[in-house]
């Protein structure tokens, strides 16, 4: 379709409001990570491919000059996708701060030079009518913002449609800014197909995933409840262990048991099997051994003492009959 030739007010009120709300979607998520420390059930391939699909979108948003709220856009999104992405290097990788903030940021340097690379390479033969080339980046702007939304799936279905490590408020300010970005589209003077679906593939993807936890709760409503009264975690239930990824049934042996051990717990194939009553048992059949052989040496000195005892008798007896001298 043509560049846009003029922007209504209210596309850029609108553009403007979902821009505010995805300059700072991710930082509820950011913040999320840092206080946790770890970033399970996020996939570090979600925020990697959000970075990546920023480029094309970018360059999409700028050649058909859509408002310019709506151009910083993905400016904005790539950079919080990529710090929230060093997080997870850091706390799931193990990286070293200064190594995954490098790394980010040369990554991030390496998508700006390459979008404008495209820009400046589309830009020409778009306005003399050369429309596939735009096209195509579109195309593959919306399959990689779709792409980045697939992981957590995976992680959802780990856990039996538990959302783990996703932050709900970054989800809502996501959602609302890719609302109110198609709202923007939409009141402009013609409707641009492949900017809509982008923002209305992000729109369906998050409502399955605030769908798939809502489930999650009504199914185990019971379960929180009986958790909460009896004032264990909820991960601890023998019921919601196919909630937990790992699962304890799936670990492995961490500890082999020991004779002579004297406290420990050993888990083999999620039976918890108590060492020190081993232990104590062992150590019972050693005091029963050692009880017997107290009792073999006591009844052979006995055997001794009467032995003795009848030659001292004899003796007397041989002496008084004079067979031999009395001792």
């Amino acid at each position: 379709m043509a560049p846009q030739t003029s922007i209504p007010i209210s596309a850029n009120v609108l553009g403007t409001i979902g821009t505010v709300f995805w300059c700072i979607q991710l930082l509820p998520q950011i913040w999320y990570n840092w206080k946790q420390k770890k970033t399970d059930g996020l996939p570090g391939s979600m925020m990697f491919t959000w970075a990546a699909s920023a480029v094309p979108f970018g360059v999409y948003a700028i050649v058909q000059n859509f408002s310019i709220a709506i151009q910083i856009q993905p400016q904005v999104f790539c950079t919080l996708a990529l710090i929230s992405w060093s997080q997870i290097l850091i706390y799931n990788n193990g990286w070293a701060v200064w190594r995954a903030s490098i790394l980010a940021a040369a990554v991030g340097a390496l998508f700006g030079g390459l979008q404008v690379l495209l820009i400046l390479t589309l830009r020409g033969p778009y306005h003399q009518g050369i429309e596939w080339p735009i096209t195509l980046v579109g195309v593959v702007s919306a399959i990689l913002l779709a792409g980045g939304l697939i992981p957590p799936y995976f992680e959802i279905a780990k856990r039996s449609g538990r959302v783990v490590g996703i932050n709900f408020i970054f989800l809502s300010i996501d959602w609302m800014g890719a609302f109110f970005s198609l709202m923007a589209l939409v009141a402009q003077n013609s409707f641009d197909v492949l900017g809509g679906v982008q923002y209305l593939v992000c729109l369906l993807l998050e409502l399955g995933i605030f769908l798939s936890h809502a489930i999650f709760l009504l199914r185990t409503r019971s379960l929180r409840r009986r958790a909460k009264e009896t004032h264990t975690p909820f991960d601890a239930m023998p019921e919601a262990r196919r909630f937990v990824f790992p699962r304890p049934v799936e670990e492995q042996q961490q500890h082999e048991p020991q004779s002579g051990a004297t406290s420990a717990t050993v888990s083999v194939a999620g039976d918890y099997i108590d060492v020190e009553k081993m232990g104590g048992e062992k150590a019972e059949e050693e005091e029963v051994a050692g009880s017997d052989d107290d009792g073999l040496e006591k009844r052979q000195d006995e055997g001794v003492v009467v032995a003795e005892t009848r030659r001292e008798r004899t003796l007397s007896a041989g002496a008084a009959a004079g067979r031999w001298p009395a001792r």
